[in-house]
C-alpha cells in the first residue's frame, strides 16, 4: 500500500469501476485534473458529515494526514495533523469548560473538573470521530492492511481534535464552538459515569510514566476557623503544578489532582466496573 493509495477518495457506487474504466495512456494533465476533482468531491463529503465548509481546503487535508503519509524526502511532522491536534485539544477544553460552567451553575470546581476530564479524554473524541464516520478518511503511509486499520483506530481521537483545530483556524472561535456544541452537548447532559478517586488515578498514571508519587502542598488557607478554604498544589517532576481549592485539605487535593488529570489528558479516570 503506498501513500497515493491512502489519499481520501470519493464514495463510489456499485459497478462504478467497470462502467468507468481507467483511461488508457491518459495525458498527465488530464490525470491530475481528474485527481483534483476526486479529492474535491471527497473533501465535500467530509465537510457535509462534520457540518462545516472550509475556505482553506488545505487545513482539512492536513487534519487527516498522518505523518507516515508524508513523502520521506520532505517529511516534516508539522505537515501532519499533529499541530492542529495540539490546537484543537485546547480549543475543545475551553469550549467544553464554558459549556459545563453554563449548564451546571451549582457545580463546584471539583465537579466541573471531573466532568471536563471525562468529556475531553481521547476515548470521547474517538467516539465523536466514529459517529461522524471519519475512520476511513485518515491518510496513512505504506503500512499493511491490518496495521493500517489498527493505526486508524488509534489516531481517531487525535484526528477529531485536529478537525477542531482546523475549524478554529479557518472559521474562528464561533465556528469551533458550533462544532463542539453539536457533538458534545448530548454527551454532556448524560449522567456522568462515576470517576475513581482522582488522587489514585494521578498516582497510577505517574507510576506508569516512571514518575515519583505526586506531592501535595498547602499553598494558602483562608476564611474563618469554622469555615476554612484550602488552596493546595500538586507537584510532579517535569510538569507545571496544578492547584485546587476546597473546604478541607483532602477536598482541595482531589480538585488539584482532577485539574492535572484534565490538563494532561490522563486516560483511565472512569470507573467502568
Amino acid at each position: 500500500m503506498n501513500d497515493e493509495a491512502q489519499d481520501i477518495q470519493p464514495p463510489s457506487s456499485p459497478g462504478e469501476a467497470s462502467s468507468r474504466p481507467e483511461p488508457v495512456n491518459e495525458p498527465a494533465a488530464a490525470k491530475r485534473k481528474r485527481g483534483k476533482a476526486g479529492a474535491k468531491a471527497a473533501a465535500a463529503a467530509i465537510e457535509a458529515r462534520i457540518g462545516y465548509k472550509f475556505g482553506d481546503s488545505g487545513l482539512l487535508a492536513t487534519a487527516f494526514t498522518h505523518v507516515s503519509a508524508l513523502k520521506p524526502a520532505t517529511r516534516h511532522r508539522a505537515d501532519s495533523y499533529q499541530r492542529l491536534e495540539f490546537l484543537g485539544d485546547h480549543v475543545l477544553g475551553l469550549v467544553v469548560s464554558d459549556m459545563l460552567y453554563r449548564a451546571y451553575p451549582r457545580a463546584d470546581e471539583g465537579e466541573l473538573s471531573k466532568r471536563l476530564a471525562d468529556l475531553v479524554r481521547k476515548e470521547s473524541c474517538s467516539d465523536v470521530a466514529k459517529s461522524l464516520g471519519l475512520l476511513d478518511d485518515i491518510k496513512l503511509g505504506a503500512v499493511g492492511a491490518g496495521a493500517g486499520a489498527r493505526l486508524r483506530k488509534a489516531v481517531l481521537g487525535d484526528i477529531c481534535e485536529a478537525v477542531i483545530g482546523a475549524i478554529y483556524l479557518d472559521g474562528g472561535y464561533a465556528a469551533a464552538v458550533q462544532f463542539v456544541e453539536r457533538n458534545w452537548t448530548e454527551r454532556m447532559r448524560k449522567p456522568r459515569r462515576p470517576l475513581r478517586d482522582p488522587k489514585t488515578v494521578l498516582q497510577e498514571w505517574a507510576q506508569g510514566k516512571g514518575l515519583p508519587t505526586p506531592v501535595y502542598r498547602e499553598v494558602e488557607r483562608t476564611g474563618p476557623h469554622h469555615d476554612p478554604q484550602f488552596r493546595v498544589a500538586v507537584d510532579l517532576p517535569g510538569l507545571a503544578p496544578a492547584e485546587g481549592v476546597g473546604g478541607s485539605k483532602r477536598a482541595a487535593e482531589k480538585v488539584a489532582a482532577s485539574v492535572m488529570i484534565a490538563r494532561e489528558g490522563v486516560v483511565g479516570g472512569s470507573n467502568d466496573g
